[in-house]
């Protein structure tokens, strides 16, 4: 009963936007699944549902996963809103951003988890990335560029 009520608020979260604990019981109820509040409150502590902001503006209840993407891809907007040049010396990728931008592109970077990148370092308008060595440097600029497009 548990992990088909579980699967059932899964695929909620993944269909609607549920702002509330009382919504996700209505529709929860709806689906013939009777539950309490304190039962919703568990079920998302366990599966570690997190609130996050929704495209209405509100915010909604999703999967660590999901919240994740979310935040990607507005990271990845974001770097491609303020990247002006991408090169690279050596094993090391200089990216010039507009004027107070490098923190939120060099967090772009970050969360990517690309294995080739070994840190990023950002100033007010510039990011060194360091990588292993100049091929996979120049794998990462052509990578970044194609971002860009």
């Amino acid at each position: 009963m548990k992990n088909a009520r579980q699967t059932a608020i899964l695929s909620i979260i993944e269909q609607n936007d549920i702002e509330t604990q009382e919504e996700l019981a209505g529709k929860l109820k709806e689906m013939g699944i009777v539950v309490t509040q304190a039962t919703v409150s568990r079920d998302i502590k366990e599966l570690r549902l997190l609130k996050v902001l929704s495209g209405s503006g509100g915010y909604k209840y999703a999967t660590a996963d999901k919240a994740e993407h979310g935040l990607s891809e507005r990271f990845v907007r974001m770097f491609k809103d303020s990247v002006l040049s991408i090169n690279f010396a050596g094993n090391i990728v200089v990216i010039k951003t507009l004027a107070g931008s490098a923190n939120v592109a060099a967090e772009a970077i970050d969360s990517m988890h690309l294995p080739e990148i070994l840190g990023t370092m950002a100033g007010d308008n510039t990011i060194l990335a360091i990588v292993q060595n100049e091929a996979e440097a120049a794998e990462t600029v052509n990578r970044f560029r194609d971002m860009l497009k």
